[in-house]
């Protein structure tokens, strides 16, 4: 009978297979195939009557399959057309319906299923969709590139509703008018007034329905993803950018009016950056004024953007009428009061505002070069972005500050860039950063270097292998790890309310006595002019590096260092270990978009090896693909769902004696509520498996090859 052949075949195939004879296997399945008066209808036989190949991983019919593939390839004559050709492929595509991905593209080339009737192929793909196996048909409409004869919103709907937002980015990845067009669906998801229910109810009885995982944050998080991936323009998904602006402005609120660590014109700046012409985000703001100010405020806000009458809550319409257009000599009073007492708090710029060289033009540039690229020069390196605030795209470099000992220069970036492009020496620029940072004899101070020249690349492709090729660095940030804490119970009686110092300010204040500013961290740093106080505090960020390292370099033991201080930055410290106030070293907390300086924590003293079974972990909800990750390699790994409070992480770390893994702002509150060392920081920009590695290097966990899966996944 027809298949006969076939089934005695993989009988013998079978019991090769049991008894893992590769070798002899291959040979059997060439010498059977060359038997067979049909091969391709045989290997469907093959597959019709045995089931082994449904399941994950390399099966014998995934292995007899690939080999009939590579066997045709050798013998194209025996590849079939026609009737009997439609015939075998309607077989396949019955087989396509249960099997695992792996063998989805062989089968595809066996049977030749991309020349098949594209009708037929696209029935076929919608009869699986509509018993269910959404995974199967999506999968399937991929490898026979089915997917612009399809209606997008309803292939990806349920995927999303089961948490396969991968394959929906697989789904639309090649198609731009699919990925406009699923990126608008997900916005109008995300409207203010929509009801999420209404597209859940239509998948009630849905296998493997995550709902806790299709909500706005997810779709929010997915659309900046999609952006991000394919390179959409934002305005496509105005919802969704709304939202995040919204967001924005709540972080605002929080910096100026509850950690009061912004400037009233900083602030000013980024508000009006981040509403624009925007009534919808005028109109929040206006309200968040009212909670958080005055009528008065409010009124004067509506004023700038002459918001109509109509828009504005009660009180603010008539507040708006009473304004006086001058502004208060009180005000004036006390804003040169603030002045005099800031300089009492903070460090003070040590050389003549007139030193301070902002730098527009390659002529203005000369000087610069020549001063700094002496031998035996000492440089001290800052650089400035403006803060993202979690929108697309990495920071780039508005301002490089490069600091002498009798002067400052702030070179504009984009200005410099810009006029080097159009006058055809775009090399100039990079050139010059390239000898200050390739030059052993000169020696560059900076603070958390890495994250400032990974910047820099991504402003400036030319300058990509910098950190990797610089000599002749200092990265203070490696001291600031080392220096002993000496008087941290400071008296801040005079000061008023000020949230604690940390990173560079901290080390400031330590070694030099006064912390630095900070309220001009968070600046608009792409505006131009700058604002003095930009100017100032970018001038101060930079020169600060060189009085430390000039403090530090002439008495070392004092602050707990070896007395070679360079020993000390390459990582020999001779320092005993003190049971005193850990340094909290996060500069910034990642929702400002600058990215965090120190989350590459180094111990003084290596802990002893561990095995990744005894090391567990919670990993905070922003940091779930580095949970998966450890797992795979067998660590003991709990994570927070999308929805949780970060502060969760540390319920379960007491619990279950658990080390917390957690990225930017909810570092700060989580480690003081568990013991010193068991709350560590990840740097979120980083990829899983680079993460992984800063982990597993942190806590010496060493990984054997037999820890590898050896954890339920």
């Amino acid at each position: 009978p027809p298949g006969q052949d076939a089934l005695l075949l993989l009988k013998t195939l079978q019991l090769l297979w049991t008894k893992k004879e590769m070798k002899k296997l291959k040979e059997e399945i060439r010498r059977g195939f060359a038997g067979l008066e049909d091969p391709l209808a045989g290997l469907l036989d093959m597959l019709e009557s045995s089931s082994d190949w449904k399941g994950k991983g390399h099966s014998l019919g995934y292995y007899i399959t690939t080999e009939l593939q590579l066997w045709i390839k050798e013998h194209p004559a025996l590849q079939q057309s026609g009737i009997k050709l439609k015939k075998l492929q309607a077989r396949a595509l019955r087989i396509l319906a249960q099997c695992p991905a792996n063998l989805l593209d062989p089968l595809i080339s066996i049977y030749q299923l991309h020349t098949a009737d594209r009708n037929y192929l696209l029935e076929h793909v919608s009869h699986l969709y509509h018993r269910g196996h959404y995974k199967e048909a999506a999968m399937l409409s991929i490898k026979l590139k089915l997917q612009p004869d399809q209606d997008v919103e309803k292939m990806c709907t349920p995927l999303l509703l089961q948490d396969k937002s991968n394959l929906v980015e697989d789904y639309v990845g090649e198609y731009p008018e699919l990925q406009s067009k699923l990126l608008q669906i997900l916005d109008t998801w995300c409207e203010p007034g929509f009801n999420i229910n209404n597209i859940t109810r239509q998948y009630q009885g849905l296998s493997r329905y995550k709902p806790d995982k299709f909500n706005r944050k997810m779709l929010s998080k997915l659309v900046f993803r999609l952006l991000d991936r394919f390179n959409v323009d934002p305005a496509l998904c105005p919802n969704v950018i709304n939202q995040r602006h919204l967001r924005t402005l709540n972080y605002l609120f929080y910096k100026r009016f509850v950690e009061k660590t912004m400037t009233w014109e900083n602030w000013t700046d980024h508000v009006q950056s981040t509403v624009g012409e925007n009534q919808w985000l005028q109109g929040h703001l206006i309200e968040l004024l009212i909670s958080y100010c005055d009528l008065n405020t409010a009124a004067r806000w509506a004023q700038r953007f002459n918001l109509p009458k109509e828009m504005l809550p009660y009180g603010v319409a008539d507040e708006l009428q009473k304004l006086q257009i001058q502004e208060r000599v009180e005000e004036a009073v006390k804003a040169d009061n603030y002045e005099e007492s800031k300089k009492k708090d903070y460090y003070q710029l040590p050389i003549p505002r007139a030193n301070i060289h902002f730098l527009q033009t390659w002529e203005e540039m000369l000087p610069c070069w020549e001063k700094v690229l002496q031998p035996g020069q000492v440089v001290g390196i800052d650089m400035e972005w403006r803060p993202s605030f979690g929108m697309v795209g990495k920071p780039r470099v508005s301002l490089l500050q490069i600091a002498l000992k009798d002067e400052v220069f702030l070179l504009d970036l984009p200005r410099l860039l810009e006029q080097a492009e159009t006058e055809g020496e775009k090399e100039k620029l990079p050139r010059f950063i390239q000898m200050l940072y390739l030059d052993a004899a000169i020696t560059k101070l900076g603070y958390g270097m890495s994250g400032d020249l990974n910047s820099l690349a991504a402003t400036c492709s030319a300058l990509k292998d910098t950190d990797k090729q610089a000599r002749g660095v200092v990265d203070l940030l490696k001291v600031d790890k080392q220096v002993d804490v000496l008087s941290s119970e400071q008296s801040y009686e005079d000061r008023g309310f000020r949230q604690p110092e940390k990173g560079l300010s901290l080390l400031v204040q330590h070694v030099l006595g006064k912390p630095l500013d900070k309220t001009e961290q968070l600046s608009n740093w792409e505006k131009r002019p700058l604002r003095e106080e930009q100017i100032l505090y970018a001038a101060s960020d930079a020169y600060c590096l060189l009085e430390i390292y000039e403090k530090l370099c002439k008495d070392p033991a004092s602050f707990g260092l070896s007395s070679d201080l360079t020993e000390s930055l390459v990582g020999k410290p001779s320092i005993k270990p003190r049971a005193k106030k850990q340094l909290n070293k996060q500069e910034v907390p990642s929702p400002s978009g600058q990215q965090c300086r120190g989350s590459d924590k180094e111990t003084l003293c290596a802990p002893a090896p561990i095995s990744p079974k005894e090391f567990s972990v919670v990993c905070d909800n922003m940091l779930q693909g580095l949970g998966r990750y450890l797992r795979c390699l067998g660590v003991d790994v709990r994570m927070l769902e999308n929805e949780d409070d970060h502060r969760k992480a540390a319920e379960i770390a007491r619990q279950e004696g658990r080390v917390i893994l957690t990225s930017g702002l909810p570092y700060q509150t989580l480690q003081s509520q568990v013991a010193e060392g068991r709350c560590f920081s990840v740097n979120c920009s980083e990829k899983a498996r680079e993460q992984a590695l800063q982990v597993l290097k942190h806590f010496n966990v060493q990984v054997s090859l037999a820890d590898i899966f050896s954890r339920c996944q």
